[in-house]
């Protein structure tokens, strides 16, 4: 294996969790709030069962090839050469995704706090300090991931807090006035979100206890689950009907926070927990695009590819969208039916080709 690094169920599920909300928390509210209105803080509910589909889907193959990820097993699957086109399918894929994840964090730090900034030097930046993660390995990753959750963790509490004094209650009313539908229109864009826990595919060979892995799995989407719709619900019972207007509306909410004309413009801990979160989005998307093109490409180490696909990731970035309200406009509208198509469809076909092949072949040992 080119990996040689182990880690435990848990600290793959910490490693997931910001891997999915870290830029869900931030962009999801505002698109989700123009389909659903009040009853947004429902949508990530019913998106949820994209995630648990998809850690059920991994962990199923997983179970038929446990050393390998979806870019080696995809050749025992469906032959050598249509195997390594999907292979290669997903690694651009995971780069395409990567780069704009990229550009989200450096649209929203140049935008909101670094507006004098060059964005290309802010993404290049954070691709440096990732990279410094994906050269140490996987254990690196769940031990920074262990670090830095916890504190992200408490401060998501204790913002939810402080903003308790200005919500209004009446915003979120009537429940499901038009019915379960906007909640449902609602979720189409966050179910995008949560088909990116395909990616413990990656994870899941490195495990200790693979038993746990589902286990472990399903209990960080529905973490994921329950954050988004407090952050939801949080933002929209401050701003009610606004909420679609604002870029960031999490941002905007935590603006309100004045407790005894002391405690005052904390929006830049905001920024210093959401970076932090999204420095583990950044390198877990970079760890799997570097270790799959070295499974790809057969390599006996990945660290040599680690700064070339660095290089490649901020490319795509810069490519991706030329601004935000395009990034934002593909957002809400192509990225669910793009990413629930490579993330969930296509491996959905795999895991059923793998089942069927796993059946002949029983059939064919028995009749013999």
């Amino acid at each position: 294996m080119i990996e040689k690094g182990k880690i435990s169920p848990v600290q793959m599920s910490l490693m997931m969790n910001p891997t999915i909300s870290a830029t869900a928390v931030l962009l999801v509210p505002a698109i989700t709030a123009q389909h659903a209105k009040q009853d947004l803080w429902l949508s990530p509910i019913w998106a949820a069962p994209i995630g648990f589909l998809a850690i059920f889907i991994a962990y199923r193959l997983n179970k038929i090839y446990p050393n390998e990820s979806i870019i080696e097993y995809s050749g025992h699957i469906i032959g050598k050469i249509p195997g390594k086109m999907i292979g290669l399918l997903f690694l651009l894929f995971y780069l395409h995704v990567g780069g704009i994840v990229i550009q989200e964090y450096g649209q929203f730090v140049v935008g909101t706090f670094l507006q004098r900034t060059p964005i290309h030097v802010v993404m290049i930046s954070m691709i440096l300090v990732s990279a410094f993660a994906v050269n140490g390995g996987i254990e690196v990753i769940a031990r920074t991931s262990q670090i830095i959750l916890p504190v992200v963790f408490l401060f998501y509490l204790l913002i939810i807090i402080m903003l308790l004094p200005d919500i209004d209650v009446q915003q979120i009313a009537p429940f499901m006035g038009q019915g379960i539908t906007p909640s449902i229109k609602g979720a189409a864009v966050p179910s995008g979100w949560f088909s990116e826990f395909m990616l413990i595919t990656f994870l899941l060979p490195f495990i200790s206890d693979k038993k746990k892995g589902m286990k472990w799995g399903m209990i960080s989407v529905a973490s994921v689950m329950i954050i988004l719709s407090l952050m939801n619900l949080i933002t929209y019972m401050i701003f009610g009907p606004l909420t679609e207007t604002f870029t960031y509306p999490v941002i905007n909410a935590v603006r309100y926070i004045s407790i005894a004309d002391f405690l005052e413009h904390v929006e830049s801990v905001v920024m210093a927990i959401w970076v932090a979160g999204t420095f583990i989005k950044i390198t877990i998307f970079y760890y799997a695009v570097t270790i799959g093109t070295a499974q790809w490409l057969k390599l006996s180490d990945y660290r040599p590819i680690v700064l070339p696909i660095g290089f490649l990731m901020v490319v795509f970035g810069l490519w991706s969208a030329p601004n935000l309200s395009k990034l934002q406009s593909f957002l809400g509208t192509i990225s669910p039916f793009y990413f629930t198509t490579v993330q969930i469809v296509v491996p959905i076909l795999l895991l059923s080709i793998a089942l069927l092949r796993k059946k002949l072949k029983r059939k064919k040992g028995a009749a013999t």
